[in-house]
């Protein structure tokens, strides 16, 4: 799993400390789209300008021929919008209607990229000074990748959508997935080839790490095909641009719109469904969707929409398709509303391959315990389901937010892959097999901590009347430490005329 890191030269870091340098008065909501966009916007015009010289040197007079470009997934910058003429208008009070009006023309000459940039510079709100000073900037930082580090621009793109992730907290979720909780779904699905499908894509992540994968692994990135879609306007822009630096040609719907009203690939059986939807959400429009062909194992309760989720994903799946989606824990135990019997229907199904209790606290929006969900149409398991007990794992990255190691994720899907090949050795407390009679047995609640049991605590060596002689011991200096505080608090109490 190893990764291009562009953390040691402080690239990403550079650009986050422009983000702050525009930030002002401007929530972190709102300057999002600003930096991002700029990022965008100075990553395509790099790569533009090193095609531009590349068939300039070739001097048959093709560096205007935006087919020469096109034809190598390279966006067509038209020259009032090229990045020297921004970087000329820097500090000018026009700086904000230049980008404007770039982001316009691009947009003109790339059919694909039509009403997805943003086009807010030139409002009165952002400090054109300070905007000057980035694009300077980013005039400074060559943004052209070669080699293994081709993909140095959209690590800064995700590094700043972690970083407006922390600073946004609960708003977050509607755009960003924790990269290990990505990894996790990633390193267990291997989505090596086919369609991979995310209908709450949010920024893009769950492709941008599949495509991560297939090159660590040294596959071919366009032997996969991606399609999404999500309902927030803002998000969709945001998964268009990260996509798009990423050279990941995606379907996306061709709007922004509500998965379970307006889905925008009805005909689509995916390979892979990778998805972390809103979690518990309410009022999804239940009462309009009643007669849904989605619901194959009963009606998804008006109040949570976590098994309309699932059996959205599971509609869409292909005859040997799997999924790896991620839900609240409640989804694994809850009667209420229906949502056992759909649990039962879809287990008595043989749909549930793997579940992955996951540590507290590895989110910014929210601090719900969660559980991967792994399903597929054909599993190599029949008749059993994997638990993995994953709550201990991690490591406190600050004081509120945790994270998996690539030790972490190795193991969780090393584990699978055990199970899968029937090889499993299983570990008290922490991973187990259980067969559908024994799932029955427990009412059809999915919770790995039932099936794991508790993990063996190994033996200190100390024999028993020495353990209790020392415990008793210092139990009895706690109690008469206990009771020389008690009298220095009656006697404080006393000074001020307060008797116990």
């Amino acid at each position: 799993m190893a990764e291009t890191n562009t953390t040691n030269n402080g690239f990403e870091k550079q650009i986050w400390d422009a983000a702050c340098v525009l930030r002002g008065n401007l929530d972190a909501s709102e300057y999002k789209s600003v930096v991002l966009g700029l990022i965008f916007l100075k990553y395509i015009s790099d790569r533009f300008e090193a095609k531009y010289n590349e068939l300039l040197a070739e001097g048959d007079g093709f560096e205007e021929d935006i087919d020469e470009y096109t034809s190598e997934n390279i966006f067509f910058v038209p020259e009032s919008a090229r990045w020297k003429v921004i970087a000329a208008a820097a500090h000018t009070p026009e700086i904000g209607a230049v980008i404007d009006n770039a982001m316009r023309s691009i947009e003109k000459e790339n059919k694909k990229l039509k009403d997805i940039l943003p086009k807010n510079f030139a409002r009165p709100e952002l400090d054109k000074r300070r905007l000057g000073d980035v694009v300077d900037l980013f005039t400074n930082l060559q943004m052209v990748e070669a080699g293994s580090s081709k993909d140095i621009l959209g690590n800064a793109y995700q590094y700043c959508l972690r970083k407006f992730a922390e600073q946004e907290g609960k708003l977050a979720g509607e755009f960003f997935t924790p990269e290990c909780v990505v990894k996790t779904l990633v390193e267990v699905l291997q989505p090596f080839n086919g369609r991979v499908y995310d209908p709450c894509c949010g920024s893009g992540g769950m492709f941008v790490q599949s495509a991560r994968f297939i090159e660590n692994h040294s596959g071919n990135i366009n032997r996969i095909s991606v399609y999404g879609q999500d309902s927030n306007p803002t998000t969709w822009k945001l998964a268009q641009m990260n996509l798009a630096i990423r050279g990941i040609d995606a379907d996306l719907g061709k709007f922004s719109a509500d998965t379970f009203f307006d889905d925008c690939h009805p005909q689509l059986k995916a390979d892979f469904v990778m998805a972390n939807p809103p979690f518990n959400l309410s009022n999804w429009g239940a009462d309009k969707l009643r007669e849904d062909v989605r619901w194959q194992y009963g009606m998804p309760p008006a109040g949570n929409a976590n098994f309309a989720w699932l059996q959205h994903m599971i509609w869409h799946l292909a005859p040997g398709g799997r999924i790896g989606m991620v839900l609240a824990n409640g989804s694994l135990s809850s009667q209420s509303g229906g949502e056992g019997d759909i649990r039962r229907n879809m287990i008595e199904a043989d749909l549930v391959d793997c579940i992955v209790a996951m540590p507290p606290q590895l989110f910014y929006t929210t601090q719900i315990p969660v559980s991967l969900w792994f399903l597929a149409k054909n599993k190599k398991q029949k008749g059993k389901t994997l638990f993995i007990d994953a709550r201990k794992m991690g490591t406190m990255v600050s004081r509120k937010l945790r994270e998996l190691t690539d030790g972490d994720i190795r193991e969780i899907a090393d584990t699978y892959n055990a199970f899968a090949a029937g090889t499993l050795e299983e570990v008290k407390g922490f991973c187990a097999a259980a067969d559908l009679q024994e799932i029955a047995k427990q009412d059809y609640i999915l919770t790995p901590g039932r099936y794991v049991g508790i993990k063996e605590q190994e033996e200190d060596g100390e024999p028993f009347e020495e353990k209790m002689g020392r415990l008793t011991s210092e139990l009895g200096e706690l109690f008469q430490k206990s009771h020389e505080l008690e009298g220095e608090i009656r006697k404080q109490l006393g000074a001020i005329g307060y008797e116990i």
